[in-house]
């Protein structure tokens, strides 16, 4: 049985993770994250994400009742009207749902690999400040079947609420590397016969169209400004960049990433021609 509590009162003890839930950093020391809005938290329901509480408008207790019957483990239900739901917000909640999940432990990089051999494929992430551009790249990497994200230590937490929020789920699909030495994971990965693939959108590299994602890759996309700083193209075997018109020479990383992606999953799944 999964508890039922309703809840008037926003100060009680028990709502702090959903008052705080803009103090991105006490959260993350504290190893929870926000879910919001009906596919996430149905998402994570189904997922193997640990969950502390939900935060349900009445008229929905019932639906989130029964999605919880696939899970073992007791999950509070905390019952509030609307009103008090938009204050806690500050807008409109018409989805009527927020959750607090749990980080997962750490996924190791040396297991991500061994799982997914041996023909991986990976996206490695450099210095994206923007979480929503982190959530949607990893919503791409699970719709394209991405064996795992590894993100870097100048990259922001791909379990921040608005990323959770963009990724749409995904981020309870694709397994998460946070690894504090992006150069030292880039090198354990070639030491496994792994090429690292630099999305980099110059001239002169090599087009999408000619690059090559059949065997083991990590896709490798840098931030919003500067893109991958020049010590990690060092690190990389390989260039590549997506051909556009009228004279625009980037796109949003997500969007850039969502290309690659593509392409990847569209040479490793080709029919072969009759």
């Amino acid at each position: 049985m999964h508890p039922i509590l309703p809840i008037e009162n926003l100060d009680l003890p028990e709502m702090e993770p959903y008052r705080t839930m803009r103090r991105m950093e006490e959260h993350r020391l504290k190893g929870i994250f926000v879910a919001e809005g009906d596919k996430v938290v149905h998402r994570l329901i189904q997922s193997h994400f640990g969950i502390q509480s939900l935060l349900v408008l009445p008229e929905r207790l019932g639906e989130f009742e029964v999605a919880l019957q696939v899970r073992s483990d007791p999950v509070r239900i905390y019952v509030a009207a609307k009103h008090v739901l938009e204050n806690l917000t500050g807008y409109a909640m018409y989805q009527g749902v927020l959750a607090i999940g749990l980080v997962p432990p750490p996924v190791l990089l040396e297991d991500l690999i061994s799982k997914a051999m041996p023909n991986p494929l990976f996206a490695a992430l450099e210095e994206i400040a923007n979480s929503e551009n982190v959530g949607a790249l990893i919503r791409n990497a699970a719709a394209f079947g991405l064996d795992g994200v590894i993100v870097g230590e100048t990259c922001c937490s791909p379990y921040l609420r608005r990323a959770v929020r963009n990724s749409m789920g995904g981020i309870f699909k694709v397994p998460v590397v946070e690894t504090l030495d992006l150069s030292s994971s880039l090198r354990r990965l070639k030491a496994r016969g792994i090429r690292c693939v630099a999305a980099h959108p110059a001239a002169q590299q090599r087009s999408l169209a000619d690059a090559e994602f059949r065997s083991g890759t990590c896709l490798v996309f840098g931030g919003e400004g500067r893109g991958i700083t020049e010590r990690t193209l060092q690190l990389c075997d390989a260039h590549a960049s997506i051909p556009m018109h009228h004279q625009i020479d980037s796109l949003n990383v997500a969007s850039a990433a969502g290309v690659f992606f593509y392409e990847a999953d569209r040479q490793r799944h080709a029919h072969p021609t009759p």
